[in-house]
Formats: structure tokens, sequence, C-alpha cells
């Protein structure tokens, strides 16, 4: 029997053999040598006996073995070789006995490397083993040698807290959200209990997973996949979903699931889509015109008290007188003051088409809502977020922000200028650097001093402007009313006066009647089908969704540049970005002469050279602060203060 098994394993060496060769691979397994230095070796970090996983197992340490085995760890020797003859026994050892012996290996960026135990390895394999006793050596890269080592070190941070080896993801920051989307704190040492369960979770989610897939997937995709997958349904309740359960959830997440794989997930539409002709269209607008709409529109907070909810107020009042009888509009406030979730799910029961859910702490609840009711059209005002079953809108306030800079690099005689940002999250970082570009473009001794009002509060980033003796200042773009003690727009600031020069203007009305329209003719659903990505709805000036105000403290001449640079940027000619782009830390973005992708300008994550601040660290923010960036934010390099030492520890 044993012969047969091995004939069997050098059939599957010899197809791999020749399998590499003919895609212009080494056909045999690599060596580790042949790749770290032996100073690196040398200063390895002994990990004592541990069960690691047999399908990281992936070469040797030394080239000694390298012709005994395909790239497989399969047996390429005949089988009347003594290696044959050595494998045989221990194949007749390990079906009588079982192996028991660890084998000794070395660990480099989550792979293992054979320096004793090659031909053990080749028979666990073989015969489907899951994981495998081995005294292991991990070999640490360098640090800051790019995304791969960056990610690596995360790994190493959370195997000191979990010894979990078999978890894998492709995006820096994934082991920090599990471990906050399973409700424990990051430095938490994980118990034995936990560890079993996650591990039982793990493999069960993993089986549904390549079940649904219909053939291995990498072990990064089934990690990307799970974490997808927490972020709708909590740790909690997939710890109680049996295996059949399991495999209906997976089923009904899958698109949310398998996106997570695509290199660019996000497809932006920058303008409304103008419907197509034919006799299709032409249904889908006879039927949803006599169906009407009933559209809800949910808030985190109310327009009494929060100034960003009073503007989406007035958009939903816009529509109304918009589409007269075709729609039924209804509001629903202060969602965050209990469980989001339920507040959604209410507005699904009152029999809405369309849910608007305005604010990006609302996002996880409206993926969740999406997900259970694919018939309601559920929409959350956020950007850059890769969401198949929720579509997401925002506007391109960046536009406005840079022709804003443009006046206040105009109106200050020192270059100094203040800018206060509420939240680091996707699309405020493009505000605040098209804030800055424009400044530089009429002024090029322009410096922007951004602070955050989400970091101690309004009142304190306020302050910390005037101490600088910074008197121009963008602040507050969303106040419901102009009070005392607040900032709107583009200010003047001297002392406990100021006077208002410029604001931004978010048509939140005509956002909302575009969208609607979309619906009524079948557009929205036509982008979604023919799309297979998240569809993030990013609309601007051209779209008639942003525009600027001046006041008469702006001079004519200035108020020309401006009409000037509103028309162009409508148009399509003028653009806020063109390369290259100096930015903090020395470096440059973006091609000469080329505007860049809108897709680069959603995601920004670095600030330009003239802006004298920086990004914050979540653990700096508000609670409401936390809270956003939780759901849309920008992830900042590092915690203030944290040093790592060479080993991760």
């Amino acid at each position: 029997m044993s012969d047969q098994y091995y004939r069997e394993a050098l059939r599957l060496g010899q197809k791999e053999y020749r399998a590499c060769i003919a895609r212009g691979v080494s056909p045999v397994l690599p060596v580790l040598d042949d790749f770290v230095t032996d100073e690196r070796v040398n200063l390895g970090v002994k990990l004592g006996v541990v069960d690691i996983p047999v399908e990281f197992i992936v070469g040797t340490k030394t080239r000694g073995r390298t012709n005994s085995f395909a790239r497989n760890f399969m047996p390429i020797l005949p089988e009347n070789t003594e290696f044959g003859s050595k494998w045989i026994a221990l194949c007749e050892s390990h079906l009588r006995d079982g192996i028991r012996d660890p084998v000794k290996v070395y660990e480099y960026m989550n792979r293992y490397y054979v320096q004793e135990g090659n031909k053990r390895v080749s028979v666990l394999k073989f015969f489907g083993a899951v994981s495998i006793q081995a005294d292991v050596i991990r070999v640490l890269p360098e640090r800051g040698t790019g995304a791969e080592s960056d990610l690596y070190y995360e790994f190493v941070d959370f195997y000191r807290a979990t010894k979990i080896n078999f978890l894998e993801f492709s995006k820096k920051g994934s082991y920090k959200q599990l471990i906050k989307l399973m409700g424990l704190e990051p430095e938490h040492i994980w118990s034995g209990d936990e560890r079993r369960k996650f591990t039982t979770v793990y493999h069960y989610f993993r089986e549904a997973f390549e079940d649904r897939a219909g053939k291995k997937m990498a072990p990064s995709a089934v990690g990307d996949a799970l974490l997808a997958y927490m972020k709708v349904y909590p740790y909690a309740d997939l710890c109680e979903q049996g295996r059949a359960e399991l495999k209906k959830t997976v089923s009904r997440l899958w698109e949310e699931l398998i996106l997570q794989q695509e290199k660019e997930p996000i497809e932006l539409k920058p303008a409304p889509m103008e419907p197509k002709g034919g006799i299709l269209s032409k249904v889908i607008i006879t039927t949803n015109a006599a169906k009407g709409l009933k559209v809800g529109f949910v808030h985190d907070k109310d327009p009494e008290t929060s100034g960003w909810t009073h503007g989406h107020e007035l958009g939903r009042q816009y529509v109304d007188r918009a589409f007269g009888d075709r729609i039924e509009t209804v509001s629903y406030f202060n969602a965050m003051s209990a469980d989001p979730l339920e507040t959604v799910n209410q507005a699904v029961k009152e029999l809405c088409d369309v849910i608007f859910t305005t604010s990006p702490v609302l996002l996880p609840a409206s993926l969740r809502a999406a997900v259970d009711n694919p018939d309601t059209l559920i929409m959350n005002c956020s950007i850059n977020k890769p969401h198949r079953y929720v579509r997401t809108y925002y506007a391109r306030m960046y536009e406005a922000k840079f022709l804003i800079g443009a006046v206040a690099g105009a109106l200050s005689a020192s270059g100094r200028i203040g800018y206060m940002c509420d939240y680091p999250i996707y699309g405020q970082i493009a505000g605040i650097n098209a804030f800055a570009l424009g400044a530089r473009m009429v002024n090029p001794r322009a410096r922007v001093s951004l602070e955050w009002s989400s970091v101690g509060g309004r009142h304190a980033a306020m302050e910390r402007l005037k101490k600088d003796g910074v008197k121009l200042i963008s602040s507050m773009d969303n106040a419901r009313l102009y009070e005392p003690g607040q900032t709107l727009g583009l200010s003047y600031v001297d002392g406990d006066s100021q006077k208002l020069i410029a604001a931004p203007i978010w048509n939140w009305g005509v956002y909302y009647e575009g969208l609607l329209r979309q619906v009524f003719n079948g557009t929205l659903q036509a982008e979604y089908e023919s799309s297979g990505k998240a569809i993030n709805y990013y609309w601007g000036m051209s779209a008639g969704v942003v525009d600027v105000m001046l006041t008469d403290e702006v001079p004519e001449s200035v108020k020309r540049l401006v009409s000037y640079l509103r028309a162009g940027i409508s148009r399509w000619i003028v653009d806020p970005f063109i390369g290259p782009i100096h930015i903090q830390g020395g470096g440059t973005v973006g091609e000469a002469g080329k505007p860049f992708d809108m897709e680069d300008i959603a995601s920004m994550d670095y600030l330009v050279e003239n802006v004298e601040g920086r990004i914050p660290a979540y653990d700096e923010l508000s609670e409401t602060g936390k809270a956003t960036v939780e759901s849309v934010g920008v992830e900042s390099s590092r915690k203030p203060g944290e040093t790592r030492s060479e080993d991760g520890r």
C-alpha cells in the first residue's frame, strides 16, 4: 500500500515539476539561504515548538534536498532510490503510529523553510494534514522595506497576543480591525479557550467560503473575506452558526466577500449617468413613475443640534417640492442615540423603497440592513468604501475648497492661513489639500496651519490657531445659523470679532433629486448590475451639487478669478490636482502635467507640503471622531510615541 502511495506522490511531484517549467518558474523548492543573509538568520527569534500550518511550509533552509522534491513538496526521485525507500518507510510509520517528532523550520514572512524533516513534511502534505508540530526560529525582515514587510510586522504583533499563525490578510490594518470586531482590547493576550474558539470559527468559515468559491483560495483571501463578513454579522453571531447556516449566510453575502479580492474594488461615478434608450428603459421609467417612491432619510442627529443634519433635511424638503406626489419622504432622527440598525430597519418595515443614511457613522448599520433586505435600495453618505450591497454618495467638496483656498491666498498678506477640519476621513483630506493648493496658486508664500476640532474640541483648536497669530481661518462648513463664537467657511478672525468671507455650499437637494431621477429612469440599477464593484457616487460642480458663496468682503478682482475657476471646474477644464504635487516629507505624487484620477483623490491619505500639521492618530480623537474614523477614516500610520523593537515586541 505504501508503495502505491509513493507512486501517486511521485506522479503529483512530476506533474508539478512539468507545470512549473511550463510557467517559467523554478520547479524545485525555494531555499531560504538564497534570499536571506546569514546575518538576518543569526538574529532569528526562537518561538519553541508550536503547531504550524502545513500549507505554509514552502521550502527548505539549505539547498541539500532541492533535487528530491518538486515545488509542492512531492517526491521526484524514482521509487527504487534510497530516498524512495525512506519515504515509503516513513509513510508506513505514519499510517501505523503517526508522525510525532517535530520538524525543525525557519519562519520568514509567515512561510516556513525546513531544516530537518523534509520527508515528514512531504508525507503529511500528501495525506492532506492541516498542521504539524515544529521547532520554529523566526527570521525577521528589515522594517520599512515596503507594504509586505509592514503587513508582516502587523502579523507579528497579532501573533504575540494570540499565537494564531494561520490567519493572513492582504491589507494593512486588518489585524487591528479583527481584534476590534471581536470586542477585544488591542493588547489583550488570548486565552487558550479564545484561541480554540477562533480556530474553530475560522475553519468553519473557510470551509463555507471555499465551498462557495469552488476552488482553493489563498489564505489572505479567506482572511479578507472573514473580516468583511464580521463587518456585517457580529463575531458572537458567527460563533453560534453551524456549518449549514454559515454556508447560507456566506452565499447571501457572496458579492461583498469576493469584492475584497479586487485590486480596485471601487467604481466612482463622477456625474449623473444619462439613461439609455430602448424599450426596457422606457418600461422601467413608466413603471417607477406610476408606482411612485417612498424615500426615507435616516440621520445620526437632529436638525436642531446639527448643521449637517439640517442641510440634509433641506435637501429632503427640496425633493418633496421637485417631485410632488411622485414621492413620499419621511425622516428618522438621532439614530445613533440607540441601535442605528433598528432605525434603518424601521424605515424598511415602513416600506421605504429608497433609504438615504446621511452620515458615515451609519455605514455599518446601512450595510447590514442592505444585505438583509436586498429589495430596498440603501445609500450612505460617505466615500471610498468598498461595499457592494450599499451604494455611497458624497460631494466633491474639494472643488469648492480649492476656490476658497484661492480666495484666502489672495487676501492673506502674510501667507499664514488657518484650516480647521473635523474628522480625518476620506474626502476631507482631499479638501485640505485642495485648499492649500488653491492658496499657493495665487500666493507662493501661503502656508496652511491645520487643526482638528475632533482633537480636544472646536474651541481649543480655534484658540491654537489664534495663539499662532492666524487670522484667516477656514472652519465650520455646516453651521445651521451663523452665531457668535462660530466660524463659518472662510472667516477673518480678530479676537472675538469675525467677518465671513466665503463659504462652500452643499446642494443636497440637487444631489438627492439627481439620484432619485436615476432611480426613476433605471440608470442607478443599470450601473449597479453592469459594474460588479462597489458603486460610489462622487458628484461635484459639474452636477450642480457643490458651489461657493462669496461675501462683499471679497474684492471684485478675486470674485472674477473665482468665477473663471468655477466655470473651468464645472466644464472639466480646470483641475485642482495636477501632478507633480509636493507632499509632506519631501516626496511627490502624480505625473507631470496629468490630472489625478478621481480614485486617487478620493483615497488621499497624505498632506501637501504647504500644510503645517498632520493627520491625527485614532487615540487622539473624540469619541464621535473615533466612531466616524472606524467607519470611513484615514488610518494614521503610528500612534503618538509608539515604537517597536526589531523582533516586534
